[in-house]
């Protein structure tokens, strides 16, 4: 007798599947450390910082996460950005004097952006220039990221990537940048900004979020990015998710709040996290 599975069946096998698949994640944890004066020495495996700044203001926080990086590399007009803006954040101290301390290892795009002036300045200082002008089809940010993970990524494998001047300005720019995370899903990539951070939370890992509540909350989203997200579920928010759907045109958990130190997010889909930035 030949046996016919019912659609009941199938979708029980495809649930206790996805279970399955759940249950033996690996767990992430993730911390925005780099938003504190001095990163802590007991706060698991030590993460190697490379800064990335885009060509939008800086954050008034971009000192610090310099401080933190072990590599500082700009993207294209990026470059304007650090040479017209980091003077203004030491009023008192002469301008040349920051420009040169804050020099970045390299310079990487297709030079659309960037002033001449700032080009020869940092070349005459040293820094590498990239020119990518031929690559027409790939973002600044992505060739940043590109060579940060060609070059560094094997020296230092707890890699985090930090991108300043990614939020905010041309709503297509915000979209190319947060692609580009979705580009490098294994990667670490924190697209930042004066009010908020995002990440991707790939569906592959159960995640720990820890909260630094000095510095971040409470506010804070959960976007399902690509494709609908069947499954989700949360601790530590104000509207946790137990097994929800989430999908543009029905329910996106946007103006969350952060109601514990931990947060946990477990989901069969890469989602976006996203958390403001408090400010002084």
């Amino acid at each position: 007798m030949m046996f016919i599975p019912s659609p009941f069946f199938n979708l029980s096998n495809r649930i206790s599947r996805g279970v399955r698949k759940l249950a033996t994640m690996s767990l992430t944890s993730h911390s925005s450390t780099f938003l504190l004066p001095n990163l802590p020495t007991d706060d698991g495996p030590a993460l190697t910082y490379a800064l990335v700044i885009l060509n939008q203001s800086l954050p008034k926080f971009t000192p610090l996460l310099w401080k933190h990086a072990k590599v500082h590399i700009c993207a294209d007009g990026g470059a304007n950005r650090v040479f017209d803006e980091l003077p203004g954040m030491f009023p008192h101290e002469e301008p040349s004097e920051i420009r040169k301390r804050y020099k970045p290892y390299a310079i990487k795009g297709d030079m659309d952006s960037i002033r001449t002036d700032v080009l020869d300045y940092y070349r005459g200082l040293g820094t590498k220039i990239i020119d990518e002008s031929q690559d027409q089809d790939t973002t600044d940010l992505n060739k940043c990221v590109t060579y940060i993970r060609d070059s560094l990524n094997p020296e230092h494998p707890n890699l985090c990537i930090l991108v300043t001047g990614a939020l905010g300005g041309r709503f297509d720019h915000e979209m190319g940048n947060i692609n580009v995370i979705c580009c490098f899903p294994s990667m670490r990539i924190i697209l930042l900004s004066d009010d908020s951070l995002i990440q991707l939370l790939p569906s592959k890992h159960h995640h720990k979020i820890h909260i630094h509540s000095s510095v971040e909350g409470p506010h804070c989203g959960l976007i399902p990015i690509g494709m609908v997200a069947g499954r989700t579920s949360t601790t530590g928010l104000q509207w946790n998710l137990d097994n929800t759907e989430m999908r543009f045109g029905g329910l996106v958990s946007t103006s969350n709040i952060v109601k514990e130190n931990i947060v946990t997010v477990q989901s069969d889909s890469d989602l976006l996290w996203t958390i403001s930035i408090k400010k002084d």
